[in-house]
């Protein structure tokens, strides 16, 4: 059976001295295994391939990690976007029937990240795009950001939304009081970043983005960042309060896909399956933050049957990535 993970990340010596520079600094502070992370991070190559054949796992689809480039200034922005895709896009034609990417966008200057996206896609092949959260604060629901998502819907290319921690004053009022590592572990990995993109999601419906953008796909990992749980909560908000065409949960059926992104929970992935059905979820193991090896072996225990684990593995993501 072919596997494809799709919430796989990648860095750069000059993204870890810029925006990833707390990453690494932490991994020096700790040291063994956080240091090792930095090495994985950075191989796009041997390294990686052998972990991948020792996981069974055929194709990662790499995106560069977070907190990618949405809160730096644009102009930076623009030029850290660029040369990190130049760096995937010759590992991809290095290895291309072992790695795909997501291109890294520059939200900041949206004409700018729609030309981006545009030669990534269409010229390069890349699967779609990442987008860090919300930039500075500023949600996909803004249209100021619109031209992004015009030119992902007309590229089919989807975007895949990846957690950021939310903006301060939120980890200050909602986070904060704690030990400074509880405060930034409660707002970011622990649950924080994970409600702030749910959030993030459903401005982005509320905001009316796929009623303009109704072919617009968005992937999101961790088995749906909590969504599925409140699939039928949200629909309390009727279209006669919102203003939009359908109910909230036929958005986040119709253009959202999920991920496992290594959330390799059981229960958790059963609420998934009855919520939103085998056709909208797609394997992830979230390398090298979490085990390959561990999802490969929870891929294969999961109760489904095998034509949806197939889906599942590799197909689901062959159909909407063209791979």
């Amino acid at each position: 059976m072919r596997t494809i993970t799709l919430e796989e990340h990648f860095a750069t010596p000059g993204f870890l001295d810029g925006p990833g520079r707390e990453l690494r600094d932490q991994a020096r502070q700790v040291g063994g295994r956080a240091e090792q992370l930095m090495r994985d991070l950075c191989d796009l190559d041997a390294g990686r391939i052998a972990q991948m054949d020792a996981a069974g796992i055929d194709m990662q689809v790499i995106s560069l990690t977070a907190p990618g480039v949405e809160q730096l200034e644009p102009v930076d922005a623009v030029a850290l976007a660029r040369d990190t895709n130049d760096v995937l896009a010759e590992a991809i034609a290095r290895h291309p029937t072992r790695l795909s990417g997501f291109a890294a966008l520059a939200i900041a200057q949206p004409d700018l990240a729609a030309k981006e996206l545009d030669r990534r896609v269409g010229g390069q092949r890349f699967a779609g795009a990442v987008i860090n959260g919300h930039q500075r604060g500023r949600y996909l629901d803004d249209k100021f950001f619109w031209p992004v998502l015009e030119a992902a819907e007309a590229l089919s290319a989807p975007i895949y939304l990846h957690p950021t921690r939310p903006p301060r004053a939120v980890i200050e009022a909602s986070f904060g009081g704690f030990s400074p590592l509880v405060t930034e572990m409660l707002a970011g990995p622990g649950f924080g970043w994970h409600i702030e993109t749910a959030v993030h999601v459903l401005r982005m419906v509320l905001g009316g983005v796929f009623d303009r953008f109704p072919k617009l796909q968005i992937v999101i990992g961790h088995m749906g960042e909590g969504l599925p749980f409140f699939m039928q909560r949200v629909d309390v908000m009727p279209v006669e309060l919102t203003k939009l065409r359908r109910p909230v949960s036929a958005y986040l059926r119709d253009n959202l896909h999920y991920t496992f992104a290594g959330f390799n929970f059981p229960a958790t992935f059963l609420d998934l399956l009855l919520e939103i059905a085998v056709g909208r979820i797609m394997f992830s193991a979230d390398y090298p933050y979490a085990s390959m090896v561990k999802a490969r072996g929870f891929l294969d225990q999961i109760p489904v049957t095998a034509a949806d684990r197939a889906l599942i593995a590799h197909g689901n993501a062959e159909k909407l990535f063209r791979l």
